[in-house]
């Protein structure tokens, strides 16, 4: 009467099935070696961008703060 009743606790649940098919084609290209643009693409875009930064802040140190 005062008090609440107890509920039990809730959760969303999404199970998650097996697919063999799909699992064959990972299987196979992992034997043919692909891997995926996106990971190669950002590797090398970051390094450029790194050497950028780099070139800049020595190009600025020379000019304004330089050895004496």
């Amino acid at each position: 009467m005062f008090f609440k009743k107890i509920k039990p606790r809730s959760f969303d649940y999404k199970p998650r099935f097996y697919k063999p098919e799909q699992d064959e084609d990972e299987k196979r290209k992992r034997q043919l070696g692909f891997r995926s643009i996106k990971k190669r693409s950002k590797k090398k875009g970051s390094l450029i961008y790194l050497a950028i930064i780099f070139i800049i802040v020595l190009y600025l140190f020379l000019r304004f703060g330089g050895v004496k």
